[in-house]
């Protein structure tokens, strides 16, 4: 029998939220052998919202080859919700001064934000990135790829997940 345990797949065996089970439900059919980690409502702006649903980093392929139909069938199931799909990473310490055990570099907190901007843009490709510092001390990072109808979303959700400040904007074609 069916059951949403079955597709969601939780650290220590907690138990899933009713919108974790309201995104199960509506991704059943496509997820076969597939499942995901958890699933987040995140505010964007004003009354606009995204799902963004967590899936293992060793099923991101698996969740490639079905990522635009799949967010395209979610998102006419969550009205004015827009769908992103990112896979779930490690970030771990740096090792102790004199210690023999060294973490991989896939683990560090600025590889694991550049693949969750990576995972934002999934069917669109980052084309051009640059880090801006202002006098205060802050950073903004500009993005350069195509989708236009999410730009907000993309930003929202990455501040959310990294703590930091994205801008994306369209390469400017010369005629």
């Amino acid at each position: 029998m069916y059951t949403s345990k079955t597709k969601i797949k939780k650290d220590n065996n907690a138990e899933p939220t009713e919108f974790e089970d309201s995104v199960v439900q509506e991704l059943k059919s496509e997820l076969k052998d597939l499942h995901i980690n958890s699933a987040i409502l995140v505010d964007v702006s004003g009354n606009k919202k995204a799902v963004v649903i967590h899936v293992p980093y060793r099923l991101r392929k698996g969740f490639r080859k079905i990522h635009v139909r799949l967010v395209i069938e979610l998102e006419k199931k969550f009205s004015s919700k827009d769908v992103i799909v990112i896979a779930t990473r490690r970030i771990a310490r740096p090792p102790k001064k004199g210690s023999a055990v060294q973490r991989p570099c896939s683990w560090t907190l600025t590889e694991v934000h550049d693949a969750t901007l990576e995972d934002l843009v999934v069917p669109a490709e980052i084309v051009g990135k640059r880090v801006r510092h202002r006098m205060d001390g802050s950073k903004i990072m500009k993005e350069r790829h195509n989708t236009e109808y999410k730009l907000e979303t993309l930003s929202a959700v990455y501040r959310k997940l990294a703590r930091k400040d994205v801008v994306f904007e369209y390469p400017v074609t010369e005629a």
